[in-house]
């Protein structure tokens, strides 16, 4: 046990030294676990032990199990319908061409079939996390190109999940009548597994979401469990996180989900890719390079022309053609699981394992590159590209998601906003933690986000950036002040109005940077003051206000906020 902590610790301090080596050359982390793993493994310091080598491969599938159930979070088959049969087409054609291609590369370099079919597997997909990570910081998932690529690699998942959910049970070699069986136990089950999140588990959501506490365990075990009933059935633990995921993609908790298991999903994960570094083992020879540079110009250049080749067929123009094309050029965390389940299986040997580790960390890192600056590249290539310029005009439109007022909270002084941006007629979100609340709004047909205001996971998947203005009626300065630091983060300044019980702590928002802060009791005083002064004496005046607060009162008396 000791020599297992130790060893995790080494692994955690490395990691860390080298993601702030990746972050400040514009890596993405995946880049600085796999060379922890590198670093760590027989090549070098050779700090993994079988003992501790039992344990981080455990926690490895963990993580694996974590990161697909949040890569389902975000896989909501609703998406399909707008992207439709352009991305479905795309993302097929793309799988078929790339595996095709990279089959016979392998054949023709020397590989056996079986390897050569893993290989083209491995080059058929990109990286959804990665993808999905870095056109959110660029701000580009809703629009077009971002929009396209997100459908073709949604598209690529679901393949990716059906051949892990296949690999398994064609272990032997042949597809007997047992293994078709068993193929249709599990289609049965992905079946009922969505039958029951849309008609049983809202309910079951709404009386869990009471209780932060209670909802996090409960994506926690509904990840886990159904990993494990899928690894039980003879299927992989990765279609079981990712199926477990995408049953409540739809749901109204699903952002509030994912950000409370993001924290452990990336202390496991990085755990995954360190020992899927630590498996680039033995010798690493120039054939092997080479084999290795070989598919990855396959990768960073044809993939791409590819994708621009299918999506011109459906009149795209040149710029969202390579935009969308240069986005997908990578490998993909399915690629290094279905080589690791082809590993452990006894299907590829070591060097297979070490050349998919190394194909990796080129296509993922050189990508990161093309990603952050794919519209500078585009610009500097735009001549050389006109033939994949699109002939008709791009049937699908832009749309990003904008909303002028973001008001977080809505008891009482929210319940009253709420009522004047109505008046208002502007788009606005409101954001509870209260599970009545949403309900109570979803039925109205009022936008509304689930989650706690002081979590920045959480945040930073609703769309600060495209807001004008940002109102917090909750009376918590730590949540009022995470939201002024993510506004910093993120390098954005819409209006803050705040709010505060206390003035101590209303000076706190000001120094932070709010522009205007809400107290209360002060505005309370401040109204009664008025009222007073307008009316003095007047009996007939205050009644007639009476009146009127009463009415309002009995009004909302069955709302969900009204004992807030």
């Amino acid at each position: 046990m000791v020599e297992v902590l130790i060893t995790i610790s080494i692994i955690v301090a490395v990691s860390a030294l080298l993601t702030i080596i990746a972050k400040l050359i514009k890596q993405p982390p995946i880049i600085a676990y796999l060379f922890a793993g590198i670093l760590v493994g027989p090549l070098f310091l050779n700090l993994i032990g079988e003992n501790s080598g039992e344990v981080i491969q455990l926690f490895a599938h963990i993580g694996v199990a974590f990161l697909l159930f949040i890569v389902g979070l975000s896989l909501d088959i609703k998406i399909l319908k707008e992207i439709g049969k352009v991305s479905i087409f795309a993302g097929l054609a793309e799988i078929i061409i790339t595996g095709g291609i990279g089959v016979a590369i392998a054949i023709g370099i020397g590989f056996n079939n079986i390897s050569a079919l893993y290989i083209g597997a491995a080059l058929a997909f990109s990286s959804t996390v990665l993808v999905v990570k870095i056109l959110s910081d660029k701000k580009e998932i809703e629009t077009l190109h971002g929009r396209l690529a997100l459908g073709i690699l949604i598209i690529e998942d679901f393949v990716a999940a059906i051949m892990l959910m296949i690999i398994p049970l064609i272990s032997d070699g042949s597809f007997s009548s047992e293994i078709l069986f068993k193929l249709l136990i599990g289609i049965g089950i992905i079946i009922a597994v969505f039958l029951i999140s849309h008609y049983v588990l809202p309910f079951i959501l709404n009386l869990l979401a009471k209780s932060q506490e209670t909802l996090f365990l409960f994506g926690i075990s509904w990840a886990l469990l159904f990993a494990s009933l899928f690894s039980y059935m003879g299927f992989s633990l990765e279609i079981g996180a990712l199926i477990a995921g995408m049953s409540l993609a739809s749901s109204k908790y699903n952002l509030d989900l994912g950000s409370k298991i993001k924290p452990m999903r990336d202390f496991f994960i990085v755990l995954f890719f360190v020992f899927f570094g630590s498996r680039l083992a033995g010798t690493i020879s120039p054939e092997m390079i080479k084999y290795a540079l070989l598919f990855s110009v396959f990768i960073l250049i044809g993939k791409p022309l590819i994708v621009m080749s299918i999506l011109k067929m459906f009149g795209y123009r040149k710029r969202t053609n390579f935009l969308a094309g240069s986005s997908i050029a990578q490998i993909s965390e399915f690629s290094l699981i279905i080589v690791l389940l082809g590993y452990t299986l006894g299907h590829l040997s070591q060097d297979v394992m070490s050349l998919a580790v190394l194909i990796a960390i080129i296509t993922i890192g050189l990508s990161s590159y093309s990603i952050y600056y794919s519209h500078y590249i585009f610009n500097k290539l735009s001549g050389l590209l006109n033939i994949f310029e699109g002939r008709k005009l791009e049937n699908l439109r832009e749309q990003e998601k904008h909303y002028d007022v973001i008001l977080f909270g809505y008891h009482r002084i929210g319940y009253k906003l709420l009522q004047a941006l109505k008046r208002m007629k502007i788009k606005f979100a409101v954001v509870d933690y209260n599970p009545k609340v949403i309900i109570s709004l979803s039925k109205q047909k009022i936008d509304c986000f689930f989650g706690d205001a002081s979590d920045k996971n959480f945040l930073d998947e609703i769309g600060l950036e495209k807001t004008d203005v940002i109102i917090s009626t909750i009376p918590e300065e730590s949540a009022n002040i995470a939201i002024l630091e993510m506004l910093k983060e993120k390098k954005i300044n819409p209006i803050f109005i705040g709010t505060s019980e206390q003035p101590r702590y209303a000076l706190d928002l000001y120094r932070a940077g709010a522009d205007y802060v809400i107290i209360p009791q002060h505005l309370g005083g401040w109204y009664a003051s008025e009222i007073i002064e307008k009316y003095g004496k007047d009996k007939k005046k205050y009644r007639e206000m009476g009146r009127n607060h009463l009415h309002e009162l009995e009004s909302a008396k069955n709302s969900s906020n009204f004992n807030s």
